[in-house]
């Protein structure tokens, strides 16, 4: 077929066979028609068509003529723009086309055609992709290394490609978009700070948050041309950073989040940069400072960040920070610690003596965030923690400021029971910490209420937790009595005591409120108001919502029976928390969801609810005493040895048998009391004495087969048993039966 010709006046072009001539004769139609197969030629050809490359210049030429770079048909435009990339890659290295203003229409021409990659459904996007293929291949932008102009072509081709990314393009998309823009930076003269910007820009976090395939664009970008961007990625900060030049580029304002960010994607890109922010953490402007503590604080602790062992005069220069004179600077070290503590253990030594004196911060949130960090992390590992650590915490508990109290006495309890309690990381951990429920109870020695309030809480929720079932919390609360030191059982007996007396107290107050109105009993009730204040925090405002209840368990019926239930000395565990439950629902307001009546008043429900001591729980005690003395119980499991285990838990029981005397009575608890008193073990039997003798009022007249049982016993006590027993089981006769005299009269015949 022979090749139609046409004539010009600069030459004739010649069209591959089959296509007539094109121009704005023909309709757009047959315009696309004909271009498909000149686009077919191009595409068949190579670099060594000599021939063809000849016969087809002035074609080329043509192609790339205003009216086709002007074309209004976008498919027009898009068939043009694939054979002008065919043309560069056929005539490679030496374009047909010389005049620079000529190369710069071609190339904004092939940027703007680019921007139809952006329409995945496209039923042209195989001809999108082909001509960002060819270019990508060929290199062809680097034509524009010479001109003028090059930096608007570049910087116009990258916005392109950053904005027409998306989430609908696959891997070669991408990776032909990064071999396109590398091979820019890479193989030329210079990167512009325009040039820079474009592609930093998709770093900003706003902008990452909204185009992340523009984000991950950049960062293989980046990763790609590490070394070459890298001297003008110094400058960029060096002028902003050293020498303030902030006009250089609009992203000034977010260098350290661009430090951050190119840190992330490869640390040598920031090579020359990070001794600079030595130089900032110097600075003698707070905010200025306070900003690179945050960035650094981010970059020291991210999970595999090597930088504090890559850079130790920065690490070194960033602890000086924790002495900053500016209190915020000092905060935001504080609260880095815990990052660091759980990402970076090795760091734990160099931290700890920055920790040691910011626990001393004559500023209360400091010494707070501190307590915060080291829980933090030790609640993540106690491996991650030293003991000097936890010691800061332990020396809080006695801070000056309750905020800092709570908090330490909060966080010693949470990890008191991730360890000690559910053995979280084994035996030795458990050991470590031993200490903690010690030092607990011992600030129940303290004279302010709130902090004897928080260990009651405490006491509830973490060393014996309420939740726990009868027989699991009662051998839970065995071994914690059997391995507390001494002033901690003294401490713990004498928690017992106030809360047994402070509902003795508001039972004389609900006794009061049935009486009918005089004057005396309305002092009455005021003068006990009194004495139940003093048990609740900041007295003065207690008092106003005391006065309140008080007139609330004189209007409302069903609440004051559920207090009364709940004061009862019958009321089981499950019983207090459900009339807890229904109080505090009555006087609660949906509407008002801080209630500072409602709060006082659970603190008070809180003291005076038997969250652990029950009927139930008494006979489970007593039955694990009883697995020790039989030798079926896991003592040795629970690093108690027997001895101490059985010593610890009848003292458990004297001590219950005083503050909650009526939850032994029970057939079974009397039952195995009998049981002990019959034993060879002088101890045992003593103190089965000393408990009859306290909880024993109602055997009588309540349980007339436990008595019968148990009279000859104390008889043959009373006569042949040791004198301690003797005089023991004296004061249990005493105690128990009515016909005391008659009894006596028979043991001294």
């Amino acid at each position: 077929m022979a090749h139609s010709k046409s004539r010009t006046n600069d030459g004739k072009i010649t069209y591959p066979p089959g296509v007539k001539e094109i121009s704005d004769k023909i309709s757009k139609e047959e315009m696309v028609r004909r271009l498909k197969m000149v686009v077919k030629t191009f595409m068949d050809m190579d670099q060594d068509s000599e021939e063809e490359k000849e016969l087809y210049l002035n074609l080329a030429l043509h192609l790339a003529s205003d009216f086709f770079l002007k074309h209004p048909d976008k498919d027009v435009r898009l068939l043009v723009a694939c054979c002008l990339a065919d043309i560069f890659r056929i005539y490679a290295p030496e374009a047909p086309y010389t005049s620079p203003d000529k190369l710069k229409d071609i190339f904004m021409f092939i940027t703007r055609q680019l921007k139809g990659l952006e329409d995945t459904k496209s039923p042209q996007f195989n001809r999108y992709f082909y001509l960002l293929e060819n270019i990508a291949w060929v290199k062809s932008y680097n034509i524009c290394f010479e001109l003028e102009d090059s930096n608007e072509i570049f910087t116009q081709l990258y916005r392109t490609l950053f904005s027409v990314i998306n989430n609908g393009h696959n891997q070669k998309v991408h990776m032909h978009m990064v071999d396109l823009m590398s091979s820019i930076i890479c193989e030329g003269d210079t990167v512009s700070q325009e040039l820079l910007d474009t592609v930093l820009v998709n770093l900003v976090p706003a902008h990452k948050n909204l185009n992340k395939q523009a984000y991950d664009l950049a960062k293989a970008l980046l990763k790609r041309t590490a070394q070459a961007i890298e001297p003008y990625i110094t400058n960029f900060f060096n002028q902003v950073l050293m020498l303030g030049k902030t006009s250089i580029s609009d992203l000034s304002e977010h260098v350290f989040d661009l430090i951050l960010e190119l840190y992330n994607i490869d640390s040598h890109l920031l090579l020359s940069v990070l001794p600079q922010l030595e130089f900032k953490l110097k600075s003698n402007d707070n905010e200025e400072r306070l900003q690179v503590v945050k960035l650094l604080a981010k970059m020291f602790g991210a999970k595999d960040s090597e930088l504090a062992s890559q850079n130790k005069p920065l690490w070194q220069c960033y602890l000086g920070r924790f002495n900053d004179i500016h209190v915020p600077i000092r905060l935001e070290c504080v609260k880095f610690a815990s990052h660091c503590l759980m990402n970076h253990p090795d760091l734990a030594k160099d931290l700890t003596e920055y920790l040691k004196v910011r626990s001393h911060d004559p500023e209360e949130a400091i010494r707070h965030d501190v307590i915060v960090s080291i829980v933090t992390a030790a609640k993540k590992d106690i491996l991650l923690v030293n003991d000097h650590l936890l010691n800061f915490v332990r020396e809080r508990t006695l801070d000056k400021r309750w905020r800092v109290r709570k908090e330490a006495m909060m966080g010693l309890a949470q990890i008191y029971k991730k360890y000690a309690l559910q053995s979280a990381a084994g035996k030795d951990a458990a050991k470590q910490i031993s200490w903690i429920k010690d030092k607990l109870l011992h600030i129940y020695y303290q004279n302010s209420i709130d902090d004897r309030l928080l260990v009651e809480r405490i006491f509830a929720q973490y060393m014996v937790p309420h939740n726990l079932e009868t027989t699991e919390r009662m051998k839970c609360l065995y071994y914690l009595y059997a391995t507390l030191d001494l002033n901690a059982v003294k401490a713990l007996n004498e928690m017992w005591k106030c809360q047994n007396l402070l509902r003795h107290q508001v039972k004389d107050l609900l006794d009061l409120i049935k009486q009918p109105k005089t004057d005396a009993s309305v002092k009455a009730i005021f003068s006990k108001v009194m004495v139940i204040t003093r048990n609740l925090p900041d007295p003065g405002k207690a008092q106003d919502f005391m006065k309140k209840f008080t007139q609330v368990l004189e209007d409302d019926e069903k609440i004051r029976k559920q207090l009364e239930v709940l004061v009862s000395p019958t009321c089981s565990c499950k019983q207090a928390e459900s009339c807890v439950r229904e109080i505090t629902k009555k006087l609660g307001n949906p509407k008002q969801p801080t209630n500072p009546f409602l709060e006082m008043i659970k603190f008070l429900l809180e003291r005076i609810a038997p969250v652990h001591i029950d009927t139930e729980s008494i006979s489970a005690l007593i039955k694990q005493v009883n697995r020790s003395i039989d030798g079926t119980a896991d003592d040795e499991d629970e690093g108690v040895p027997t001895d101490q285990a059985i010593r610890a838990g009848l003292e458990l029981l004297k001590v219950l048998s005083f503050t909650h005397p009526i939850s032994f009575h029970s057939a079974e608890t009397f039952e195995s009391l009998l049981a002990c008193l019959k034993m060879d073990d002088e101890k045992v039997a003593e103190a089965a004495l000393q408990i009859f003798k306290n909880t024993g009022s109602k055997i009588e007249e309540d349980f007339p087969h436990i008595r019968s049982a148990l009279l000859p016993v104390l008889h043959h006590k009373s006569k042949k048993g040791p004198p301690r027993q003797a005089k023991y089981a004296i004061h249990c006769i005493h105690a128990i039966f009515s016909s005391k005299e008659t009894q006596f009269a028979q043991i001294f015949e």
